[in-house]
């Protein structure tokens, strides 16, 4: 029984992960910290995908004599594209922060919209 939880312990992570960003998004209104919840919920998703994509006993798919388990290099490659698009989205995502606080004085999210309806 104990084995069986542990062989899943990257996914009990990537769940918990997943739980504690979703809440900060949820929680909070700065938003600073609701980018910051999407980049810990994005990581837990990254972690899912890299440990579907682990075959125990696996190699590079490298055609080699005597290798008959080959892990599929895909999910590795899509995880490294979605980091680039992550840190581009991260970054334009701070930048528009950037500007909201710059025309209202605050990045608190109830603050903007007392602001919007006033004027």
């Amino acid at each position: 029984m104990l084995d069986a939880i542990l062989g899943l312990f990257n996914y009990w992570i990537a769940i918990g992960l997943m739980m504690t960003g979703l809440y900060i998004v949820i929680a909070h209104t700065n938003l600073v910290k609701k980018i910051i919840g999407l980049n810990i919920f994005q990581t837990s998703v990254f972690i899912l995908y890299i440990s579907m994509g682990k075959i125990q006993g696996g190699t590079a798919p490298i055609l080699a004599e005597g290798t008959l388990i080959y892990s599929n290099p895909l999910p590795h490659v899509l995880i490294l594209t979605a980091i680039v698009v992550g840190v581009a989205t991260t970054a334009l995502g701070l930048a528009l922060i950037v500007r909201i606080y710059e025309a209202y004085g605050s990045a608190e999210e109830d603050e903007i919209v007392n602001k919007d309806r006033r004027a």
